[in-house]
């Protein structure tokens, strides 16, 4: 079986010398090139064809984040993990929106290096453990509190209307439910649409699920 072939990139030698001694110790990974900056891994990359690149976030001239998106548009078929200091939501959604297929922090321990090598070279996206638990948490926190906005932004009458709309009630029905016109629950449709920024009834029933209004029936 052929090794996996990788390409290191970080702008600190210490850094690399290390990472490529812990690729070393690794059965069936070799090291094929180094760069400093993602301007050499592009320039390599003439040349060499890695099935990975590891490269740091943070480095002079062309970063890490510039470099991945480069590269998969170039070479789609090659893998990239990016490495960093941070286990920051921001730094990992940036790096999955360039192409990344993984998120290492640079404290991780040797057997997890190997396991995201693994892992993205089998077609999975890898994320260090801390930066999963911490992206999921703030995802979570992020859309309670897009949901309480929801219904921060409305009156009583209008939540109510809503619901009814969610519920799959007519206009007639909803009139007949609230003790309004037609007209005037119209009219809290298109103040509704407006503050949620949505155009059509699809949309609201969306939302209103999402903002645990009402119960998604599938």
């Amino acid at each position: 079986m052929d090794s996996i072939t990788i390409l290191l990139a970080d702008d600190h030698q210490l850094v690399r010398a290390g990472i490529r001694s812990l690729l070393n110790n690794l059965t069936g990974i070799e090291v094929i090139a180094e760069a400093d900056n993602g301007q050499q891994v592009l320039e390599l990359l003439k040349t060499r064809k890695p099935d990975l690149i590891l490269m740091d976030i943070a480095m002079p001239e062309m970063n890490g984040l510039e470099a991945t998106a480069a590269v998969i548009k170039d070479f789609p078929y090659i893998k990239v993990i990016l490495l960093s200091m941070y286990a920051n939501e921001e730094y990992v959604r940036q790096a999955l929106h360039s192409g990344a297929s993984g998120y290492l922090l640079k404290d991780a321990a040797p057997v997890e290096l190997e396991l995201a090598i693994k892992s993205v070279l089998d077609g999975a996206t890898y994320l260090s453990p801390v930066i999963s638990h911490k992206v999921v948490s703030e995802y979570i926190r992020s859309n309670n509190s897009n949901n309480a906005s929801y219904l921060e932004k409305l009156t009583p009458r209008q939540i109510e209307v809503w619901k009814l709309i969610a519920e799959g009630c007519s206009t007639k029905d909803m009139a007949a439910k609230l003790g309004i016109s037609p007209k005037t629950v119209e009219s809290h449709r298109a103040q509704l649409m407006e503050r949620l920024d949505t155009y059509d009834i699809v949309g609201l029933v969306k939302l209103a699920i999402k903002s645990d209004l009402i119960k998604s029936r599938y």
